[in-house]
């Protein structure tokens, strides 16, 4: 069974518990916040005692079976959680794995928690396994243009509410670093009044703590975000990330695009064709709007003022590869 994130809610609240619930993802906050609703509806549900092990080097795997088949100490139901921190639990971990998954004890609650696991990890016969036994909870990067209206859901939980220009401000400022715009969104529970706030006491309350990555540049230019492509860019730079990893990550998505483009041109299936190209989940909601936002001259274009940019980081030619990622975005404008 799959479960999304924002699903979990419903879910718990039927009052039914899965046997075993796997949580892995690439946003440590939405997959903490998903682990302690899953720990409060255990103990609701008498879950009373928990036992944590994690598959750290050295680990001994029986551990698990014994775990997951004891009974309590005081009889009570107990939450055993898993936690495999590399993602690869080896060939004697996938055998418990697979053991565990198979002997499922009534009164034993499992809760494993992973990192992001690529596609052959997912797979693999022991996540089948665990996807078998329970269910699964794939905790997704917030996407850029969800991130105001999150902001807006959290301050309302503390009762206070904020106008759209100020949610987008706020979105600006903690891009990319969704731990520290919940920990700005508290901030402002303890320094502001509830009710509607105000941009000067938010202004002065939050701190700009945006964190931008060579992958959240190429989202926004697809998405064609001007300013916010301009600010990744800047941040990229001032952060002294390394321009060839920018580079592959822009040209990539650009790549990309004109395949898929030429491809349904050509009467392709639009599915088929982000399969090849390695355009999965979320990235196909910045893709889709893209194959009509730009022209194809547009994105050529933009190819070779990528080529461009390869030549004067290696020495080879003109300009600064950070003047010319500048140029690149301002050049690439939506059709």
């Amino acid at each position: 069974m799959q479960i999304r994130a924002d699903q979990l809610a419903a879910h718990l609240a039927k009052g039914r518990l899965a046997s075993l619930y796997v949580i892995h993802g690439d946003e440590p906050l939405l997959a903490l916040e998903a682990a302690d609703a899953l720990r409060a509806a255990a103990r609701g549900a008498g879950f009373a005692e928990r036992a944590v092990l994690t598959a750290e080097r050295g680990f001994d795997w029986g551990n698990l079976a014994h775990a997951s088949a004891s009974l309590s100490l005081f009889g009570d139901r107990k939450l055993v959680e898993l936690r495999i921190p590399t993602g690869k639990p080896g060939t004697q971990g996938a055998q418990a794995i697979e053991a565990c998954c198979a002997r499922r004890n009534p009164d034993t609650l499992v809760l494993v928690s992973l990192p992001r696991l690529d596609r052959t990890a997912q797979n693999s016969a022991w996540f089948a396994a665990l996807s078998s036994a329970g269910a699964v909870i794939d905790i997704y990067p917030l996407e850029r243009a969800r991130l105001p209206a999150w902001i807006g859901e959290r301050l309302a939980r503390q009762g206070q509410s904020a106008p759209r220009e100020l949610l987008e401000f706020l979105a600006e400022r903690v891009e990319g670093n969704l731990l520290a715009a919940h920990q700005e969104v508290l901030k402002l529970a303890l320094l502001a009044p509830a009710g509607e706030l105000g941009f000067d006491a938010v202004r002065e309350a939050v701190a700009d703590v945006a964190r931008y990555d060579a992958y959240g540049a190429a989202e926004a230019l697809l998405a064609g975000d001007t300013a916010r492509y301009l600010r990744a860019i800047a941040g990229l730079q001032a952060e002294g990330e390394a321009p060839t990893l920018v580079l592959w990550a822009l040209t990539e998505d650009l790549r990309a695009l004109v395949r898929i483009q030429e491809g349904v041109e050509a009467g392709r299936q639009l599915e088929q064709l982000f399969r090849e190209n390695r355009v999965w989940g979320t990235r196909q909601n910045a893709f889709r709007p893209a194959l009509r936002r730009f022209a194809r001259r547009a994105l050529h274009d933009a190819l070779v003022g990528a080529a461009a940019i390869d030549r004067a980081i290696k020495g080879v030619g003109p300009g600064n590869a950070w003047d010319e990622f500048v140029k690149l975005g301002l050049k690439l404008r939506p059709a």
